[in-house]
């Protein structure tokens, strides 16, 4: 399954994505990982949380970071939940991709049982009918 959180910035999508992370380690059976730009999380999740800064590894588009998941999800089978904080700052701002890039983790996250959220500043009313979907 995956899910989107797009908003303009300064609408509480990181807070969302924390509050959700909180949730899920009450119930979890498996282990969640959060990808973020940059070290802003640190003191806001639970330190349970696999925190993986994308800068730090160099992740600059949308290939890195689809090998980036696929290379954590081979490492251990047990990963049940995937945060992607800032999906822009990561790979770029091309809407394009971004929706190509969303579209390949649905079927990655369906393929291995696995559940992704994604956070992404920018209206949603830009949003393409195939992201609505996701929203």
């Amino acid at each position: 399954m995956i899910n989107v959180i797009m908003g303009l910035k300064g609408s509480g999508k990181t807070k969302k994505m924390i509050d959700s992370i909180n949730e899920v380690l009450a119930n979890a059976s498996g282990d969640v990982v959060c990808i973020e730009y940059g070290k802003k999380l640190t003191y806001d999740v639970n330190y349970r949380v696999r925190l993986v800064d994308s800068k730090e590894y160099g992740i600059s588009n949308s290939d890195m970071l689809k090998g980036l998941l696929s290379g954590l999800h081979a490492g251990n089978f047990d990963i049940t939940h995937v945060y992607i904080d800032n999906l822009y700052k990561t790979i770029g701002t091309d809407r394009a991709v971004g929706e190509a890039f969303v579209a390949w983790c649905a079927a990655f996250a369906e393929a291995n049982n696995m559940n992704i959220t994604i956070t992404i500043s920018d209206d949603p009313a830009n949003a393409s009918e195939e992201m609505k979907k996701f929203l």
